[in-house]
């Protein structure tokens, strides 16, 4: 089953501290399992079977407040089940969310959900835009259908959505688990977000082929910007503080990833709308708002925590996930609909600085938070990682970032820790996901095959990116980060592993769930794997507002790395926890060869410290794709000067590398040949080779 990527995500019960916690309980529809067809052009990666498979048809009951387009000459509407559960044979069970209530065939949460719905209109009307195919221009225009329909179009929650039906096509507005808000149209929630996206992209597709359906379409945006301007954007230019840092306050749930799902529509529906109309006025306030808002989320460089890039949550400074991260996606739409570049910048240095250091590191897994916690890979996260890769491409008009989301739209093709396909395009299965532990989880829910088809369809538009993605089909080497545990150090004095009480910590995750504590005169010593090159050391220490905190010494062997001040957290301000676990970057590297690292407590601190784990970053680092006839690599610099290593670059013949500055620039385009290759990487840029 897939992970849902909603409000109840916000706590680890929210990003990945347990699966169950995560993914509702399934059971299997009494007479559901069916194994998709094939439905897809010759010569494309798009295959809609088994997004198709999970389509169903309602006719709801009347209910007060919920109505959409000619309801009463066809009274039955396009839905889409949650999740389907793998079956022997290839065959698939579709299943809805929570416990199934046989009696009255009804489940927890509900069968179908505006979420998955929205998203799946998305995937249509882009395949109907590519390929000007009519069974997906019908799937669109009635999914559509049932997002207005879910919109509640009257009283006080008029304009926000309700996120569950039933089988019979009754509203579940108050599921078991809880969804917040709950009820869930009685405030703006992700799954508005989501639908407003699905609006966006469905009036720009339907304005000209059928005017009337737009119009219907343009008046439910108005409704649901209404409903945006009396929740968050009614707070535009209000400011908060999270643990010292500046933050917007009227994000969408306070985060610019739902915030950039909605501007991604609302962008396509500013681009297509009459700009003479006031509501399309309105709309393009709204997508200035938001967009200053996400830009304002982005910090840090390729040293520094958040690494570049936008963070998705204004009540965290430690946490990042891979999926809904398309905030680049949404300035890049933004700043072409307003015709503002310098929308870009942030954008810009997500793709440029952020993507090469988490390819190299990690690849796209679920939760930093701070330190690569939980490392589930889902296809929502690839997604979103390609969808921003491309949109800043094209926006900014730098093609060394389709370099990159080819790299990244390679895990569908088995360039991931298991060595498996993650997509099959004879069926169009996309598995649910890449567990921690290198497991494919071989269900196939909506969430997972929507992504895994809106990054298809991208491909398909881009031929030389396919051709990139298909040509890695096994991951050769990653070096990036290494990661240390706080707790394995050995202790001296003043200074012992404890286990967290919970290792949520409201914003963050004590990785592990345990860390090292040290009171004033405490040391920890590890030994730690030696390395060819100098290392960045960034521990990830708990900073807080105390001047009577700890200050802690870092040495090596050979000599000081520096220290860190633990009081030199900000103030709380709208966060869950006192305190936040952020890496801290040590003014001095640890030298190439070392192997022993130190920290100890300086005299007099009263209040003790606390390091969760270090983070070991190479000045360079690598990613290394093979495939079939040849293979792929990034490299990153980190450092402040180029760099020149080497490193063995699957296949024969010629290689192509293309060096890219710090913008994403190209600055260098070199051919070599042999085995082991020379690569040349500028100061804070990357390189990508071919053969």
């Amino acid at each position: 089953m897939t992970r849902r990527s909603r409000s109840a995500m916000r706590t680890y019960a929210s990003l990945g501290l347990a699966v169950a916690l995560l993914a509702p309980v399934v059971a299997a529809l009494p007479a559901g399992a069916a194994s998709p067809g094939e439905s897809q052009a010759p010569g494309t990666l798009t295959n809609l079977a088994h997004l198709d498979f999970l389509g169903d048809t309602v006719t709801p009951p009347a209910q007060v407040g919920h109505t959409t387009y000619k309801l009463d000459q066809d009274p039955a509407l396009g839905v889409l089940w949650t999740y389907a559960d793998a079956r022997d044979g290839g065959t698939f069970a579709r299943v809805g969310g929570g416990p199934h209530n046989t009696d009255n065939n009804t489940w927890g949460q509900g069968s179908y959900n505006v979420d998955d719905i929205a998203r799946a209109a998305v995937v249509y009307l882009r395949h109907w835009k590519l390929d000007g195919d009519e069974h997906s221009r019908d799937r669109a225009y009635q999914l559509l259908r049932t997002v207005t329909y879910m919109q509640t179009s009257t009283g006080a929650n008029a304009g926000n959505v309700a996120l569950w039906m039933q089988p019979d096509g009754s509203l579940n507005l108050s599921p078991t688990p809880v969804e917040l808000p709950n009820p869930s149209d009685s405030a703006e929630s992700y799954w508005l977000a989501r639908s407003v996206w699905a609006l966006g992209e469905g009036y720009a597709a339907f304005a000209k082929s059928d005017p009337k359906f737009a119009s219907f379409l343009s008046d439910r945006i108005d409704l649901a910007v209404g409903a945006l301007g009396r929740q968050s954007l009614g707070r535009y230019g209000q400011w908060d503080v999270a643990d010292g840092a500046k933050v917007p306050s009227w994000l969408i749930v306070n985060g610019s990833d739902a915030t950039a799902e909605a501007v991604i529509g609302l962008s396509a529906y500013a681009q297509a709308a009459p700009p003479s109309q006031a509501r399309t006025g309105r709309v393009r306030t709204a997508v200035a708002k938001y967009s200053e808002g996400i830009a304002a989320m982005s910090s840090g460089n390729t040293t520094s925590w958040p690494y570049g890039a936008i963070l998705p949550w204004t009540h965290s400074q430690s946490m990042w996930h891979a999926w809904a991260s398309q905030m680049p996606a949404a300035l890049a739409h933004a700043s072409q609909a307003l015709a503002k570049p310098a929308l870009l910048g942030a954008a810009v240095k997500d793709s440029a600085e952020f993507t090469p250091y988490l390819l190299t590191a990690t690849g796209p897994i679920n939760g930093w938070l701070p330190s690569p916690s939980d490392t589930t890979q889902i296809a929502y996260g690839v997604d979103s990682r390609v969808q921003s890769l491309l949109a800043v491409a094209d926006a900014a008009g730098k093609p060394g970032f389709d370099q990159l989301a080819g790299i990244t739209a390679s895990w569908y093709f088995g360039a991931n820790r298991a060595g498996a396909a993650m997509y099959d395009p004879a069926t169009g299965v996309t598995f649910d996901g890449l567990n921690a532990d290198g497991v494919v989880n071989h269900n196939s829910g909506a969430e997972s095959t929507i992504h895994g088809l809106l990054s298809m369809l991208a491909l398909d538009a881009r031929p030389d990116v396919a051709a990139t993605a298909q040509s890695a089909t096994s991951l050769v080497d990653q070096n990036g980060v290494q990661v240390v545990e706080g707790e394995t150090a050995v202790p001296h004095g003043d200074a012992h592993a404890v286990t967290a009480t919970s290792a949520w910590t409201g914003e963050s995750l004590w990785r592990g769930g345990a860390f090292l504590e040290l009171g004033a005169g405490g040391r920890g010593d590890w030994t730690v794997a030696a390395a060819d090159q100098p290392r960045i050391v960034q521990p990830v220490v708990d900073l807080v507002p105390d001047a009577s905190s700890a200050r802690l010494d870092w040495t090596t062997g050979r000599g000081s790395l520096g220290r860190v001040d633990t009081g030199a957290g900000g103030a709380q301000g709208v966060t869950d926890a006192p305190g936040a676990l952020r890496p801290v970057s040590l003014p001095r590297e640890l030298p190439a060869g070392a192997t022993a690292l130190s920290v100890t407590a300086a005299a007099g601190s009263t209040v003790p410290g606390r390091v969760d784990t270090l983070l070991l970053k190479p000045r360079v680092s690598h990613l290394v794709l093979g495939g079939p006839n040849g293979g792929t690599a990034l490299v990153q610099n980190a450092g402040s000067a180029t760099e020149v290593t080497r490193l063995t670059l699957p296949g024969s013949g010629a290689a192509e590398l293309r060096s890219y500055d710090s913008s994403g620039r190209l600055r260098l385009t070199v051919k070599t040949t042999g085995a082991t290759i020379k690569v040349t990487v500028l100061a804070g840029g990357f390189t990508v080779a071919t053969r």
